[in-house]
């Protein structure tokens, strides 16, 4: 068996190597994963959480984006601004955190930050405002 391993490896060098590659990836990808120290939500179950719990939403959108409205209740704050405006939430430090942006990507990055600033319960909204508009959820437009 060990020979047809290497007989393999010797005759097919580069889909050795991409497995090798795609496995590592895999890797990182699956630690990245397991190391955040927030959860991604579905727009479900962010209903959920946000029914249960004493939730603060917060919108890391940038202003020009939010014309076309945001969850009720929602805190906005843009991602590229949340450093020097952080102390805004302080008061909300014990509660739930639901951050949300147009996709998801920029959520992540605000849940980082919000974690290394000392929150504890964050949560993204996977997907950001396009899920929760696909799921038919309703949108404040004031």
């Amino acid at each position: 068996m060990l020979a047809q391993i290497s007989e393999f490896a010797v005759n097919h060098p580069f889909l050795v190597i991409a497995f090798a590659v795609l496995l590592g990836l895999t890797f990182f990808n699956e630690m990245k994963i397991a190391t955040q120290r927030f959860a991604s939500l579905t727009p479900a179950a962010a209903v959920q959480l946000m029914n249960n719990d004493d939730v603060v939403v917060l919108d890391v959108r940038e202003p020009s984006e939010t014309t076309g409205g945001k969850i009720a209740k929602a805190i906005q704050i843009p991602v590229s601004g949340l450093g020097k405006r952080v102390g805004e939430l302080e008061k909300h430090k014990n509660k739930t955190l639901l951050v949300y942006c147009k996709s998801g990507a920029r959520a992540g990055i605000a849940c980082k930050e919000l974690g290394k600033q000392g929150f504890e319960k964050v949560y993204s909204l996977n997907g950001g405002i396009m899920a929760w508009q696909d799921a038919h959820l309703p949108i404040n437009k004031k």
